[in-house]
């Protein structure tokens, strides 16, 4: 067969520069977002931020008729998250006119601009102290801190580094003193060998320091050493000091009428004592590496006024940005200089960069409010009045992709009269009832903990007991459900839950 040429017509997926851009700025959290603007504000010139009280057309720089209207169009380019109308105007603006559609597809921004890549500076006026010393101390640093401040001798402190440099970070040794003996043994250049006792000493020294109980080898050992140091007239202390030599492994298992008979205790006595070994630390070392906080900032507001309930944009959570308009009169039509297609470009990017934003203002907006439709008795009645929902539920309300609102919700969170949420939070699956209808499972979850909060201590309910209490309120479930729920509340099985009356 000869090679020949053929034309054939056929429709494909193609996804233009605007759409990746408006796709990744959908996705992006509240931190990933300002990181985003922050960038793209040090990358391209022609945006700038409107500070608060400022007017689009303040400081309008002195230039030709012809270059000021098209620079009173350009600087009235502004996106203000604060009002949404506005930010409909600006969308309506914004028509084809102004955007043209003719970039090639599959391709990114680098491919068709070139645009600078900024540079962040960091002068002594811009100085952050508190992102610079947030750095927390680890056990290790704190426990050589006390260290130098204990007078201690040559041969002695390189026994304690050596013991230190053994604390793992819950606070309990990852080897024992023997091992750490044999292993200083290998390393030892004095005349003299090292005996354990040596090394026992120095350990029962550093099992002093602060965390109280710090360099113990188990639980055991950890709890005894913090009752040791409480004073000697606390309440219950003998009584503690023998439930925790002696008994401790009754005590995990909460046999608590053998402990009763083994060491001879009763049982109001019995529940003191526990009472204070809870109080105790039983990993020393997350008392000082603990984790850093993170705070969540809600990208929408829920509010009720009067007798609905009102959808707001965090105001706070991006900037007000708008064109440059000193730069923008720089760009001249007729002009195919390299610095003037430069500009040009740049100009082309931040329009196509506001009106992303503008998208995805409108989209969380959108998709926030179906949410609130929909769930509108979980804000008037709580979580167990949680219908449920699926992604297709908000898609088909919206007219969005499915896709489209995953990317929303995720990582977005929204501040309602009960605390704030991921919007991931009202999406759950489906209980049948007795009446033949649905129950969220998030519903279930709400009952099953509120359940067990009102359970008996002495006798804790069971999986089973709880599936029967759950058929008395209507919801049909599976004893392996209920384990499934309780398990993600993280609460312990009834065995683990039971207490003295």
């Amino acid at each position: 067969m000869k090679p020949t040429l053929q034309l054939r017509q056929g429709q494909s997926l193609a996804m233009t520069p605007q759409l990746q851009q408006a796709i990744k700025l959908l996705q992006l959290s509240t931190l990933e977002l300002q990181l985003e603007i922050q960038q793209t504000l040090e990358s391209n010139p022609m945006l700038e931020m409107l500070e608060e009280g400022e007017s689009s057309e303040d400081n309008l720089p002195v230039i030709s008729e012809e270059d000021l209207a098209r620079l009173r169009q350009t600087s009235n380019e502004v996106v203000d998250f604060s009002a949404p109308e506005q930010s409909s105007a600006a969308s309506e603006e914004w028509s084809d006119e102004h955007i043209p559609d003719e970039l090639p597809v599959d391709s990114q921004w680098d491919d068709v601009f070139e645009v600078s890549s900024g540079t962040a500076s960091h002068s002594d006026e811009d100085f952050d102290f508190d992102s610079r010393n947030t750095a927390t101390e680890t056990l290790q640093e704190h426990l050589l801190w006390q260290l130098n401040l204990t007078p201690m001798s040559d041969r002695d402190r390189i026994v304690a580094l050596a013991i230190i440099d053994a604390v793992a970070s819950s606070g309990f040794l990852e080897m024992s003193a023997e091992d750490i003996h044999q292993g200083l043994l290998a390393q030892w250049q004095d005349e003299d060998d090292l005996e354990l006792d040596e090394v026992l000493a120095v350990l029962h020294r550093i099992q002093q320091f602060d965390p109280p109980g710090v360099a113990a080898h188990d639980l055991r050992e950890c709890l005894l050493i913090q009752l040791n140091q409480l004073h000697e007239d606390t309440p219950w202390l003998l009584d503690a000091k023998l439930v925790v030599s002696e008994y401790l492994d009754l005590l995990g298992s909460r046999d608590y009428k053998l402990l009763m008979r083994k060491s001879e205790i009763r049982e109001n006595t019995l529940k003191k004592a526990i009472e204070l070994i809870r109080s105790l630390k039983p990993q020393p070392g997350a008392a000082i590496e603990e984790e850093k906080t993170e705070y969540v900032v809600p990208d929408v507001y829920v509010r009720r006024k009067r007798t609905r309930w009102v959808v707001e944009l965090n105001p706070d959570i991006a900037p007000r940005l708008r064109i440059n308009a000193d730069y923008a009169a720089l760009v001249r039509r007729a002009d195919s200089s390299a610095d003037n297609a430069f500009l040009r470009d740049c100009l082309q990017e931040a329009r196509w960069f506001l009106k992303s934003l503008t998208s995805r203002n409108e989209t969380l907006m959108k998709v926030a409010t179906a949410i609130v439709e929909h769930q509108r008795g979980f804000l008037e009645y709580g979580a167990e009045a949680m219908k449920p929902m699926v992604l297709a539920n908000i898609a088909e309300s919206v007219g969005l992709h499915e896709s489209t609102i995953s990317r929303v919700v995720n990582q977005k969170y929204m501040h309602t009269p009960g605390g704030v949420f991921e919007l991931k939070y009202f999406f759950s699956s489906h209980v049948s009832t007795a009446g033949g209808g649905e129950c969220s499972s998030t519903a279930v979850r709400t009952m099953i903990k509120k359940l067990i909060g009102e359970e008996g201590a002495s006798k804790p309910l069971s999986d089973s007991a709880i599936v029967a209490l759950l058929e008395k309120q209507g919801v049909q479930v599976a004893r392996r459900t209920v384990a499934k729920y309780r398990e993600s509340l993280n609460i312990p099985p009834s065995s683990e839950r039971k207490r003295l009356g």
